[in-house]
C-alpha cells in the first residue's frame, strides 16, 4: 500500500460514518492520477495555499480599513483563524480535517479590496451581480492556474464547500434552502461566523470603538468577558450540539452568539469611524471600475476574450489588495505633478 492508501484506510477506520472520505470523493472535473502520499483533499489544501490569491489576502481588509496598528485582523488572519477553529471542531466530531481545512483556506479568496464595501460596489456596477463566495469559487475553478490550464481542478467537495460557505446563519437555524453537501462544509460555514463574531469584537475593543461593558450583558455572562473564553464557549456549543450527522449549536449558546452578531451589525459596522472609511472606499472603487472599463489595462485585455470586458474588469478589481487599489487609483485618477 502507498502512504496515501494507508491514510485513506485510516480514514475509513477512524472517521465518523457521516464524514467525507478522500477515497470516496466525487472526484475532479479532469481526472488525475492519485498522489503517492497525499490524499485528494490534502492536495487541494496545498494547491490553494500556494496560489497568488491566497498570498494577497494578507493585504485585504477584514473590517478596519488601513488600520493604524499591526494587530488588527486582515482577510488572511481571518482565514487562518477560521481554519484553526474548523479543524478543532472537525477533529472533535471525527470529521475530515483535511477537507475542512481546504475549504477554509479557499473560502474568502474571492473577497474584494476593502472588504464588504468592495463587494457591495461590484454587485452594484456589474449587471450580473457580484457575491464573494461565487467569486471565491471562480478564483479556484478558473482564474488561478497550476500551469497546465485554467483552474486548480479541485475536488467536488472542496468546490461545494467554498461556494456555499456563507450559509452559516441559515444553517444555525435550519432554514437554509440549500447549503454545503458535506458536514465538513457545514462546520466551516458556522466556524466562519464564530470567527468573525469573536475577532471583530476584539478588534473593535482594541480600536476604542466599544468596551466589553457595551456588549449585551446576558451574552457576556454566558460566553465570558475574555476573547478566549467567548471563543471557547462558542466552539464548545457547536461541538456539543452536533450529533448523528447534524451540525448545530446548543440553544443556550446559540442565543448569545446571535445577540453578539446582532450587536455588531447594529452598533459596530455602521459606526461613524467605519462607515466613513467604507463610503470613501466605495467611491474609489466605483470610479476605478468605470475608468478601467473605459481604458482597460494590459492585464484585463490579456484575459479570456470569450468573457465580457466587464467580467474581466470585475475579476481584476476583485483580485486587488487594498494597497494596490489605492496606488492604481492615484496613478489613473489623480493629476500628476507637472514640471516645465
Amino acid at each position: 500500500m502507498t502512504i496515501r492508501e494507508q491514510i485513506e484506510d485510516r480514514e475509513r477506520q477512524t472517521l465518523s460514518p457521516h464524514a467525507a472520505r478522500a477515497a470516496e470523493s466525487r472526484g475532479r472535473k479532469d481526472p488525475e492520477r492519485e498522489h503517492p502520499y497525499r490524499t485528494a483533499y490534502q492536495r487541494d489544501r496545498d494547491r490553494i495555499l500556494h496560489t497568488k490569491a491566497f498570498r494577497r489576502l494578507k493585504r485585504k481588509t477584514q473590517v478596519f480599513l488601513a488600520p493604524q496598528g499591526d494587530h488588527y485582523r486582515t482577510r488572511l488572519t481571518h482565514t487562518l483563524e477560521v481554519a484553526q477553529i474548523a479543524r478543532t471542531v472537525a477533529r472533535a466530531l471525527f470529521l475530515n480535517e483535511d477537507l475542512v481545512e481546504a475549504i477554509a483556506l479557499g473560502h474568502d479568496l474571492g473577497h474584494t479590496p476593502f472588504g464588504h464595501a468592495g463587494e457591495a460596489v461590484l454587485n452594484e456596477v456589474f449587471a450580473e451581480g457580484f457575491r464573494h463566495f461565487e467569486q471565491s469559487h471562480r478564483v479556484v475553478d478558473k482564474l488561478e492556474s497550476r500551469g497546465d490550464g485554467p483552474g486548480l481542478n479541485l475536488t467536488w467537495e472542496v468546490l461545494d464547500g467554498i461556494l456555499w460557505h456563507s450559509h452559516g446563519k441559515a444553517i444555525l437555524f435550519g432554514k437554509e434552502p440549500a447549503g454545503p453537501a458535506t458536514l465538513e462544509g457545514r462546520v466551516l460555514s458556522i466556524c466562519d461566523a464564530i470567527a468573525y463574531i469573536s475577532h471583530d469584537i476584539d478588534d473593535a475593543v482594541r480600536a476604542g470603538l466599544i468596551t466589553i461593558e457595551d456588549l449585551p450583558r446576558d451574552a457576556v455572562a454566558t460566553l465570558g468577558r475574555a476573547t478566549s473564553a467567548r471563543l471557547d464557549r462558542m466552539v464548545s456549543g457547536l461541538i456539543e450540539g452536533s450529533t448523528d450527522g447534524t451540525i448545530r449549536v446548543v440553544p443556550e449558546i446559540l442565543d448569545p452568539i446571535n445577540a453578539l452578531r446582532d450587536y455588531l451589525y447594529r452598533e459596530v459596522y455602521p459606526c461613524p469611524a467605519i462607515d466613513g472609511a467604507i463610503r470613501k472606499a466605495k467611491s474609489l472603487l466605483r470610479a476605478l471600475y468605470f475608468d478601467l472599463v473605459e481604458k482597460p489595462t494590459p492585464e484585463i485585455l490579456a484575459g479570456d476574450t470569450e468573457e465580457s470586458l466587464e467580467r474581466r474588469t470585475v475579476d481584476f478589481v476583485a483580485g486587488m489588495t487594498d494597497e494596490y487599489a489605492l496606488q492604481l487609483y492615484e496613478r489613473r485618477m489623480l493629476p500628476s505633478p507637472w514640471v516645465s
